[in-house]
């Protein structure tokens, strides 16, 4: 069985099984119980959505391609209630935003966070940015997002190469 396309429909099927798995058991244990008393709080209660964006989606050629045409930027919209991923699937340039916070990231950065980068030093050195939302309330659970970036980050998922021109 092949990976499915990076952006594409079936990824954020998986990317929203993967959230509300949570983290996996080796990646707790580096942790403190107390972080994950509060990651798993935080989770029981998340009432916000995101559309995470990847700004420069290169265009897959044939019918499975994914959201990204290569007409703008594409998004993974993930949205919480009730402790889980009510909805996470993938919008189009062309479909309206109604996320609680938009964040947006380059292509070259979400195929290094699938490669092991650092989801921390993702948020940190700014490698995505929150383009929409109240700020502020976004950092009250910076950690929540963090862990949950990282989890997307290591969904299975095969890359188009980038084509220079």
């Amino acid at each position: 069985m092949s990976e499915p396309a990076f952006f594409s429909p079936e990824w954020a099927a998986l990317v929203g099984e993967a959230l509300n798995a949570g983290p996996a058991e080796p990646v707790r244990a580096g942790k403190l119980q107390e972080y994950w008393d509060l990651f798993d709080f935080i989770k029981s209660v998340y009432p916000a959505s995101w559309a995470l964006g990847c700004r420069d989606l290169p265009a897959e050629p044939g019918p499975e391609a994914g959201a990204g045409s290569g007409a703008g930027p594409a998004y993974l919209n993930v949205s919480w209630g009730g402790g889980s991923v009510t909805d996470c699937r993938i919008i189009g340039p062309d479909e309206p935003l109604a996320a609680t916070y938009v964040l947006a990231m380059d292509y070259a950065g979400w195929k290094a966070l699938h490669e092991g980068y650092d989801a921390q030093r993702t948020v940190m050195y700014r490698k995505i940015l929150l383009e929409d939302g109240n700020l502020l309330e976004f950092f009250k659970s910076i950690y929540f997002f963090v862990e949950c970036l990282s989890v997307i980050g290591a969904v299975p998922a095969s890359y188009p190469a980038l084509v220079t021109a």
